[in-house]
């Protein structure tokens, strides 16, 4: 188990490089002047081109990507266009309220992903099979951007229940978690239903049975810890996407995050925040894709790393 955590963290570092090539490259390709940008509309040619020498755009793309591997090796992420600031100290402010709506929209959409999920398998053909994919099928299919906005109307303008936006009270996390998590929601039930269908044909379980088992203890003791190992790898990769696809609803809910930030950067043609952002994303799925591979071992001893 150390020996395959190592090899694949020390794995981790030439695949970041890779993904910093590509995203230098992606981004010196977006359309727009960063230099024009900062110096404004009414800024003449010269002092445009003052602010490029300063920041160093007139410098070849070999040139700026090394001086930008440089200062990520010591620390340094590079200084924002926009609000002059360390990129490193921006990504800190935005961090923490991203992870905890993901957090939190991960927590309640696994557990009504997996209820939904295990009634529906358990009661295949029945009204609550029925029921339970249904919702998991609009779940999917309602984008969420307009998911959003719906709940806004029904719960904040019409009902007057909870903000519109905004970021600081448990009341401000309800609307974006929930169409945040729905998607997610959705997917971990009809995934959950398919594995636990698949458990109860083994013969074990009708081994189980026939000893005169209920139903609840064949399920939770017998079905449900084995029907975890893909369930747990479409939970960890949904959670990479969560925290990396927030964009679209910070955005609706005017939720002070990382995709908001990413938003405002491209925007702005912020370069450095833009190639961090993208960087911190890669690993954070990175990580996760290693986490779940370790969860393996853990819910099946009979599985094993060299």
């Amino acid at each position: 188990m150390l020996n395959y955590t190592i090899r694949r963290v020390l794995g981790v570092i030439p695949t970041l490089i890779l993904i910093s090539i590509f995203v230098f490259l992606f981004i010196h390709l977006i359309p727009g002047d960063p230099a024009r940008i900062v110096a404004g509309e009414d800024a003449t040619a010269a002092d445009v081109e003052l602010i490029r020498e300063e920041l160093g755009l007139n410098r070849p793309l070999y040139v700026q990507y090394i001086t930008y591997m440089k200062g990520i090796l010591h620390g340094d992420l590079g200084t924002s266009l926009k609000t002059k600031k360390p990129v490193l100290e921006e990504i800190k402010n935005r961090f923490v309220p991203t992870l905890t709506l993901t957090l939190f929209s991960i927590f309640w959409s696994v557990i009504f992903g997996l209820l939904i999920g295990i009634i529906s398998a358990v009661n295949r053909g029945k009204w609550q099979d029925y029921t339970g994919m249904f919702a998991a099928v609009s779940g999917i299919s309602l984008p969420s951007f307009w998911l959003g906005l719906m709940l806004v109307q029904i719960f904040s303008v019409k009902l007057g229940w909870l903000p519109t936006g905004g970021y600081g009270t448990f009341k401000h996390f309800i609307l974006p978690s929930m169409t945040l998590g729905a998607g997610v929601a959705a997917i971990i039930a009809r995934f959950a239903r398919s594995s636990v269908m698949d458990i109860l044909k083994e013969d074990y379980v009708r081994t189980a049975r026939a000893k005169g088992l209920i139903q609840k203890v064949v399920v939770w003791r017998h079905v449900f810890r084995n029907a975890l190992i893909p369930i747990v790898t479409m939970v960890g990769l949904q959670f990479g996407f969560l925290l990396g696809g927030s964009v679209v609803i910070e955005t609706v809910f005017s939720w002070p995050g990382m995709g908001s930030l990413l938003i405002d950067s491209v925007a702005f043609r912020d370069y450095p925040m833009i190639q961090s952002e993208i960087l911190i994303f890669s690993l954070q799925f990175i990580i996760i894709n290693l986490i779940v591979d370790l969860l393996y071992a853990v819910l099946n001893p009979e599985i094993s790393y060299r």
